[in-house]
């Protein structure tokens, strides 16, 4: 991937302070996009912005906040917009939930969703941007420890497809996919999942990563998901994102 592939573009990323988010903003802003770098984590975002310099812009916001989606998307107007918002869950077993805990993440990781497809939608977007979902592999395989977080990740990749189908019965030509991540303890996310699952067997973290395999690094992510914005072989639809790449699901 040359250096210039998105250059004097411009990329907005979600939930960029940590994990896939932050990995995705450092891939895109060295394929040479000026990254608007969106999180609540006021403190990492300068830190990032330390790392990166002025072609990254910090935003403190709430990304499921539908006022923070309409804004930033009018005045920066993004070729690649990448959903990576969302709420850790609470990893318990469904009778230890509450119902505010269980359903938290669709309160957070559909509703960032929901806004930020309906205003690319509404604006819209130019022709030829891309707009990558963050769902997860939980959407596909379920996650019997993290309360409603499977669901809500299967309903961003719904979310995703519906928004697909819309972009290409306006012809509005903005591509749209979502992004389902295998689980991996290289996030502090997936290392919380990987340790209530291990403490569910009965077995050590190591032994449980031993029987995960080789685990999916965020910068591997970043750098996916920098040339998938770049390039066009990626039609609309659904990936898995493992440790070999993308691999598109039906």
């Amino acid at each position: 991937m040359n250096s210039t592939d998105l250059h004097g573009s411009t990329a907005v990323v979600t939930g960029a302070s940590r994990g896939f988010g932050r990995a995705v903003a450092v891939a895109l802003h060295q394929a040479g996009a000026h990254v608007v770098a969106v999180a609540r984590d006021g403190e990492r975002l300068e830190a990032l912005r330390t790392e990166l310099g002025d072609r990254l812009t910090p935003v403190v916001a709430d990304a499921a906040d539908p006022v923070v989606a309409g804004t930033i998307l009018e005045r920066h107007r993004p070729r690649t917009l990448v959903l990576n918002a969302g709420a850790p869950p609470l990893m318990r077993p469904l009778q230890q939930q509450s119902w505010e805990a269980f359903s938290r993440p669709w309160e957070v990781d559909v509703q960032q969703a929901f806004h930020w497809l309906r205003e690319a939608l509404l604006l819209p977007l130019d022709s030829g941007s891309t707009v990558i979902a963050m769902s997860s592999g939980a959407a596909v395989h379920g996650s019997p420890l993290s309360g409603g977080y499977a669901g809500a990740k299967a309903m961003v990749r719904f979310l995703a497809g519906y928004a697909a189908g819309e972009s290409a019965r306006a012809e509005l030509g903005i591509r749209i996919v979502s992004i389902l991540p295998t689980l991996t303890p290289e996030t502090d996310l997936g290392a919380m999942a990987v340790a209530a699952y291990a403490r569910r067997e009965g077995v050590e973290v190591a032994e449980q990563l031993r029987r995960m395999g080789p685990a999916l690094r965020p910068e591997h992510a970043g750098k996916h998901l920098a040339a998938l914005a770049v390039g066009t072989d990626h039609a609309p639809g659904a990936y898995l994102l493992s440790i070999d790449g993308l691999k598109e699901i039906s």
